[in-house]
């Protein structure tokens, strides 16, 4: 009987679990270490953060799923990786240490014959001072929605907000990235939609001032270096589709900012031209960069392997292309298809957790030297995608020996569709439905755009709306294993 050990269950540790668990059946262990009791539905956190979701609608405990699966569940921090087992055992195994099931602050050696490391990212507040409380939280002068605990004392704050607003104080909202390398644009380009949605049903939205702030050099970059997409049957860029967005709604922009400092009702920050600003709120959500989760490795002997199997950042390397390269040579052909680790044949990442080979946006430094960039976003159906075909490979590696084909998923070959939120309403609800293909531009597939813009296209309204909606319940259903949860794609 073999083992596999999934560490994470997010989007990617829990497709990759509940797949390879659905085709290994009882011959074989599957077991699931995460630190945290519940699935949550990160993509609906933005209206959890307007009041328009309750924590309970998005997120649901995983004992009871994993019970039924016949998954092995540890709720438990993976601390340290062991790929050559120890003295006097060849066997790899993970420390792991409990944070719930009675066990709290205990530790646990968990031998493996192949592990998927799918923990996602580290939300690394204190990169940016003010940012975090200097203990690795979030800090008390801004709020958050990557995750449905942080949504919902976002919304508190915001109705705070309204309520001073409807006496007559004016206020202040900064929506977008608190540090110059984060990722996950995405999120806070939601969530500055809803609230300014929020606010015109609320009667308060003349008495608020809404402003973005973001590292991206252009709007429309969200990490991808932009995109040109079918709109009404006419090719525009993203940029343009954008600015469209935030001038329609009078939601004035700062960009090719690193916020390098906040403080109570004020943020810092660099622009790429190296002008030093100011910006004061009264309410500002700012998405902190992702880092890895600071998992160690260690050899036989106990020396610390760590930057063999990680990289910088704390992400996992895998069959990536990581030579560093000038931007002009970068290929689609880097990113990885496997996500095997070179060095150990029976680890694998999948989702946020393995190690990007480079940027997809064009690098950009202020004229200071300060890295001003968005990061490549690796969340949502890619990491569903990716975890998917992970665990077929794992499953043929178990069942049919170590010459079995791996399964591909590359991100440069790999489309995905984006549903962006731009306010919730039966009748009035919008959102920007989007696709693109491939995420990683191919300019020597796709010379110019580095898409095919046949598959890219994108159109904001109501429909987009009710299909964010649908797909909401469509994916929490998935995610619980109901009658037909197979048939749904990631």
């Amino acid at each position: 009987m073999a083992r596999l050990i999934v560490l994470g269950g997010g989007v990617s540790g829990h497709t990759t679990a509940t797949f390879a668990k659905k085709w290994l059946g009882n011959d074989h262990e599957v077991v699931v270490v995460t630190p945290n009791a519940n699935w949550n539905w990160i993509p609906s956190n933005i209206w959890v953060g307007v009041g328009q979701m309750k924590k309970e609608d998005v997120v649901f405990p995983l004992a009871p799923v994993y019970a039924k699966a016949g998954i092995d569940y540890r709720q438990a921090l993976a601390v340290s990786i062991h790929p050559d087992g120890k003295d006097g055992s060849d066997k790899p195994y993970v420390t792991i240490k409990y944070t719930g099931q009675g066990k709290e602050g205990e530790s646990e050696e968990v031998e493996y014959d192949y592990i998927v490391n799918a923990t996602g990212p580290k939300l690394n507040f204190d990169a940016t001072p003010g940012l975090g409380d200097g203990n690795g939280q979030m800090g008390p002068h801004t709020v958050s929605v990557c995750t449905a605990d942080h949504a919902a004392h976002a919304h508190s704050e915001l109705m705070n907000i309204f309520e001073k607003a409807k006496s007559g104080d004016r206020q202040k909202i900064l929506v977008g990235t608190g540090h110059g390398m984060c990722t996950c644009q995405g999120a806070a380009f939601e969530y500055i939609f809803n609230i300014e949605h929020e606010a015109k049903k609320a009667g308060v939205r003349d008495n608020i001032d809404i402003k973005w702030i973001s590292n991206e050099s252009f709007l429309g970059d969200f990490g991808m270096g932009g995109l040109h997409m079918k709109v009404g049957g006419y090719v525009v860029s993203s940029k343009l589709f954008a600015e469209s967005l935030y001038s329609e709604r009078n939601v004035p922009w700062i960009i090719g900012a690193h916020v390098n400092k906040v403080e109570e009702g004020k943020v810092h920050y660099e622009l790429l031209d190296g002008t030093m600003g100011e910006e004061e709120f009264d309410f500002a959500m700012l998405i902190p960069p992702f880092s890895g989760v600071g998992l160690k490795a260690y050899d036989k002997a106990g020396e610390d392997i760590t930057s063999k199997v990680f990289n910088p950042a704390g992400f996992m390397k895998v069959d990536g292309d990581y030579n560093p390269k000038p931007y002009e040579e970068w290929k689609a052909a880097d990113w990885p298809r496997t996500y095997q680790n070179p060095d150990y044949s029976n680890m694998f990442a999948a989702g946020i957790a393995f190690a990007p080979p480079h940027i997809i946006s064009k690098p950009m430094k202020s004229v200071n030297g300060t890295p001003i960039n968005p990061t490549p976003p690796r969340t949502g159906m890619p990491s569903g995608i990716i975890g998917k075909a992970v665990a077929h490979s794992v499953v043929d590696l178990i069942k049919h020996g170590d010459n079995a084909k791996l399964h591909e998923a590359s991100m440069a070959e790999m489309g995905a569709a984006c549903v962006a939120s731009a306010g919730k309403g039966i009748f009035d609800g919008q959102a920007a439905a989007m696709t693109v293909y491939p995420v990683v531009p191919d300019f020597e597939k796709y010379p110019g755009t580095g898409r095919d813009t046949d598959y890219t296209f994108g159109e904001i309204g109501l429909a987009g709306h009710w299909i964010k909606h649908i797909l909401h319940h469509l994916f929490i259903y998935k995610a619980k294993l109901k009658p037909g949860w197979t048939l749904i794609p990631e």
